[in-house]
């Protein structure tokens, strides 16, 4: 409809059906804003400076995948690290309503009872991380710096090399999330 679109994350469920509508947005040259508040919190803000202001070194080798806490959480490994790739994968269901993910040397749990906790545990060469350093609340809400950063692109004032990098994130997020689906099918 020409219409800019703010979408929730994530934005679809297919890597070729976000590929499609980012097509969509560029011929009728609007804005397509993928919602992710994951990277406006003061957690992920804390931890990512952290990852800033000191080289901890490559990630051990023979470590595998660094960490996972769930599919959203790519997005952070990602935004982190750079682009990533998953060599193995399986899911593990049983009653109760539980389920357990593991990729490579890492697990997540889901079921009643279980703790939405953000547990992280990078390990390398030089230093390993296993807690979100402690971080303030932040002075504005998560869904209104979402809506200010939205904001911004419809207002031209977000550059087309950031906009460009966002795309490519998102796009090379989902791809990791169907590689993830595809090995755990297996």
């Amino acid at each position: 409809a020409g219409k800019h679109v703010c979408v929730e994350y994530p934005m679809t469920v297919s890597y070729k059906a976000a590929v499609e509508l980012w097509d969509i947005a560029k011929e009728k040259g609007v804005i397509l804003h993928e919602e992710h508040i994951e990277l406006l919190t003061e957690d992920y803000k804390v931890l990512r400076e952290r990852f800033r202001e000191k080289s901890c070194g490559a990630l051990k080798p023979g470590f595998g995948f660094p960490a996972f806490s769930g599919i959203a959480r790519l997005t952070w490994l990602v935004e982190l690290f750079g682009e990533l790739s998953v060599t193995a994968a399986s899911m593990e269901e049983n009653s109760g309503n539980y389920s357990k993910m593991t990729t490579s040397d890492v697990d997540r749990g889901t079921g009643p009872g279980l703790p939405r906790a953000k547990n992280i545990n990078f390990q390398f060469e030089s230093c390993t991380l296993t807690q979100i350093p402690p971080a303030p609340r932040g002075a504005v809400g998560l869904f209104m710096q979402d809506l200010i950063h939205f904001s911004a692109k419809l207002m031209g004032q977000v550059s087309p090399e950031e906009l460009q990098r966002e795309k490519i994130r998102i796009l090379h997020c989902l791809e990791l999330a169907e590689k993830i689906q595809q090995l755990c099918q297996n």
